[in-house]
């Protein structure tokens, strides 16, 4: 569950421009709600491929969010604010955690808590890097199972993200159809465990 809730920061698109803090802020103060497709792809150290998915994510701030995997596995992971699911079809397991822990220090805490953001962070502009705009994210404390978070800023927003863990593997997410500030439906980010489904509570 640890590495789902690693993809859970990527929530937000805003309008392009140098990427540095104030971008970051802009993005946080002017998106109340985001929805868009996601492909995403886990690579070794080496850069190997390791996995690849495919999804739409939801986000209304603060705190509710949901990410629908479809391939290659059929998942879920949702949040209401307050607790946290994640279901897999395959294993027929709901796994529930409350929202602070499932977030605490992680990258999702980046984007979808509180906007005071540099408060756990270290924020730094990298320039310009294959027509996208980097910043850089380094959390402040060492209890986190990343090292550091890149976003990459376009035409559209947040169109790109490079987590690296403390093993040295990268998830690389890329955006499309992002809409931003649309109105989301209460019940997306309302879930209720699937009759017969194993629930483990952490």
């Amino acid at each position: 569950m640890a590495r789902l809730l690693l993809l859970l920061i990527a929530l937000l698109a805003g309008p392009a421009g140098a990427a540095g803090v104030d971008t970051l802020k802009a993005l946080l103060e002017q998106t109340s709600t985001a929805r868009a497709r996601f492909a995403q792809m886990v690579l070794d150290k080496n850069l190997k491929m390791l996995q690849q998915a495919t999804g739409t994510m939801q986000f209304s701030r603060p705190g509710k969010f949901r990410w629908d995997y479809d391939k290659p596995q059929e998942q879920v992971i949702v949040s209401d604010g307050s607790q946290v699911w994640l279901y897999d079809k395959d294993l027929n397991q709901v796994t529930v955690r409350r929202l602070d822990r499932a977030l605490g220090s992680s990258p999702a805490a980046l984007l979808a808590g509180s906007n005071d953001i540099e408060k756990g962070y270290s924020l730094m502009a990298l320039g310009n890097q294959e027509g996208l705009d980097w910043l850089e994210a380094v959390p402040r404390t060492q209890d986190t199972t990343f090292e550091k978070i890149r976003l990459g800023f376009g035409k559209a927003g947040l169109e790109a993200m490079e987590l690296r863990d403390q093993f040295g593997q990268v998830t690389v997410i890329k955006f499309s159809t992002i809409e931003r500030n649309v109105t989301l439906p209460p019940e997306s980010f309302r879930f209720t465990p699937p009759k017969g489904a194993d629930v483990i509570s952490e």
